[in-house]
């Protein structure tokens, strides 16, 4: 199923004010493959395409290796946790360079978890 670091298109489904709707590119950052297949919830952080210039959201460009269509952006604020069901298919993966960045924004925002390990 889903590995750290695999961007995925996601349903979201009906989303509150704010939050990710629909179905979109989301990056997978846990939990690691030691849990196994049979857990049923990955960690995700969504992606958009707009850009906000907002220091917390992580550049992802569009390749062949990440699957994207447009260059995107990692909206580290609304990491959420989704039944492994909603991850509708596989685009792509980041390298390390972005990995690294996103588990430096989610360490910041969620002080208990540094540092954060995947």
């Amino acid at each position: 199923m889903a590995s750290v670091d695999e961007i995925w298109l996601t349903e979201f489904g009906d989303p509150y004010p704010g939050e990710p709707s629909a179905r979109r590119p989301a990056l997978v950052i846990g939990p690691p493959d030691h849990f196994g297949a049979s857990f049923p919830f990955r960690l995700v952080v969504p992606l958009t395409s707009t850009q906000r210039n907002l220091p917390i959201h992580i550049e992802v460009e569009s390749t062949p290796v990440t699957g994207l269509d447009v260059t995107s952006y990692a909206q580290c604020e609304l990491m959420r946790s989704v039944n492994s069901r909603r991850l509708v298919h596989r685009l792509g993966i980041v390298g390390p360079e972005v990995s690294s960045q996103i588990g430096f924004i989610i360490s910041a925002l969620i002080p208990s978890v540094a540092p954060f390990r995947r």
